[in-house]
């Protein structure tokens, strides 16, 4: 049913909760996975504009990314990883549509109402513009 499943990491206590969910659904199916992080402060947004060198965030998110593909074929699993920098929503949905995958499997924050009002969410954003299922699953109470 799902041959490769995209999961959006954060490198925030969020990334446990939806690991944890997607790993057993990959058991279940035989799923591979992509990996994606999203850099999106100001040298990211900036990077190709102004031809920057990767800051210390980006070289960080790198090695975040890096370990969580070891842990996970430390268990047997297929796994590959994309880092992106940019609009997060904009990322996924494009890695979505490039890779080819079954499913987008995403943590959320709950509602942040005024910030959500003002710039929408990423996971709304991606729901709509996408044709594949889209998997939501509440982050823990400590992400941010």
């Amino acid at each position: 049913m799902y041959r490769t499943i995209l999961v959006p990491l954060e490198n925030s206590s969020s990334d446990e909760t939806i690991l944890a969910h997607v790993k057993a659904l990959a058991r279940l199916t035989g799923s591979c996975f992509v990996l994606l992080h999203v850099a999106d402060g100001w040298a990211a947004r900036n990077f190709d504009e102004l031809n920057l060198a990767e800051s210390e965030e980006i070289q960080a998110d790198r090695r975040y990314l890096q370990q969580r593909v070891d842990e996970l074929a430390a268990e047997g699993f297929e796994v590959d990883s994309v880092l992106e920098k940019g609009e997060p929503s904009d990322q996924i949905i494009r890695v979505a549509a490039e890779r080819h995958v079954d499913l987008i499997a995403m943590a959320t924050h709950g509602h942040r109402f005024l910030g959500d009002l003002i710039h929408g969410s990423t996971a709304d954003k991606v729901r709509h513009l996408v044709s594949v299922p889209v998997l939501l699953v509440k982050g823990s109470a400590s992400a941010s």
